[in-house]
């Protein structure tokens, strides 16, 4: 069976197929878009599938990142390759696997419900400040904190009490900066939230760093937080504080795209001709044994050139700190300062010797 036949069988049936294949899901699939633990590295609250997961199969985690699809879901929780789950799939569905469930009654998502997240959205984003203000000391304080001393652009805001969901649970409210994610397209799609302190450290919450919900005609694949307008050179960086590290040690307009996920699929404005990617070296795992951030790095770079759009990828030299699970450019910038970021020269010169 071809993988867009497959696809197009499962859909509709996507919520039984990941409880058949990936039992680990059964909590996320009982409650449907909200938070459980991630059945991967665990934690409280930073997993859940989509409302749709039975169209889709789609999830996201805080931390590995978001799965658009049933097969990319499934490849993450089993560590499987698309041929794997292609099989997997199209055995569940042959009824040669262990049974799927009858197939779901598809739920629309009411519109009201998109009606109140555009509402939210716009009234979270209408509430906050810049971080030039004087209420917004909290946000400063943590971007120095940081290691960060570049003027921080003005597409980051600053909001001074934002809820915390655990669930359909508010366990508190915190100031937290926050950044409009844009799709491919340039048009808004949701918000990024940093929780902080209101002495500048991160607030002492599961998931400090979070998505907002957004409206289903939306689209974050091949989107980003869009820090700066973009030249014909744009770098791109996964987090925040880092991107934020590169445009100082650069002075390369940069945009953030928020975890590896988005960063293998982003999508160039067509103004911009060249893209270097500054990747977080991370360390292998069973699901990225190449380490996620330097796999989707590295695709990125592939699919950029096979559009037309040169690009490179460079991932911060020396070795991960005993204890943590990658070393990124912000820890460039903390470890040795803004000169030891590669100029555009030398990063000319190093694609040449690799030519």
């Amino acid at each position: 069976m071809k993988a867009e036949e497959t696809k197009a069988m499962a859909r509709g049936q996507w919520g039984g197929i990941l409880a058949t294949l990936a039992p680990q899901l059964q909590p996320a699939l009982e409650r449907k878009g909200r938070h459980v633990p991630c059945p991967v590295h665990g934690g409280r609250d930073g997993f859940r599938v989509f409302k749709d997961v039975d169209e889709t199969g789609g999830a996201v985690c805080n931390t590995c990142g978001v799965f658009a699809d049933g097969f990319a879901t499934l490849m993450w929780a089993n560590g499987w390759d698309f041929s794997t789950a292609l099989k997997a799939v199209a055995e569940c569905l042959d009824g040669r696997a262990q049974r799927v469930p009858p197939r779901p009654s598809v739920v629309q998502r009411p519109e009201s419900d998109d009606e109140r997240l555009r509402q939210a959205l716009n009234r979270v984003w209408s509430e906050s400040v810049p971080l030039s203000n004087r209420s917004a000391e909290p946000a400063r304080l943590y971007l120095a904190r940081r290691g960060i001393s570049v003027p921080p652009p003005e597409v980051l805001r600053f909001h001074p009490s934002l809820a915390y969901h655990d669930g359909d649970k508010v366990v508190g409210t915190f100031p937290a900066i926050i950044a409009m994610v844009s799709g491919a397209q340039g048009n808004p799609v949701t918000i990024h939230r940093t929780y902080l302190t209101t002495d500048g450290k991160k607030a002492p919450v599961e998931s400090p760093k979070k998505l907002m919900s957004y409206p289903k005609n939306r689209k974050l694949v091949g989107g980003a937080i869009r820090l700066v307008d973009p030249g014909p050179v744009l770098a791109v960086a996964e987090g925040l504080e880092t991107a934020l590290a590169v445009m100082e040690g650069t002075g390369l307009p940069v945009w953030c795209a928020v975890n590896a996920y988005l960063l293998e699929h982003f999508e160039a404005p067509p103004e911009v001709r060249r893209v270097i990617v500054f990747a977080d070296k991370d360390r292998p795992t069973a699901q990225h044994p190449g380490g996620h951030g330097q796999e989707a790095a590295r695709r990125l770079v592939q699919r950029l050139w096979a559009n037309g759009i040169k690009a490179s990828a460079i991932v911060p030299a020396g070795e991960i700190p005993s204890g943590q699970k990658s070393l990124d450019w912000l820890d460039i910038l903390n470890r040795d300062g803004a000169q030891a970021f590669p100029s555009l020269q030398s990063i000319d010169a190093r694609v040449r010797k690799a030519a």
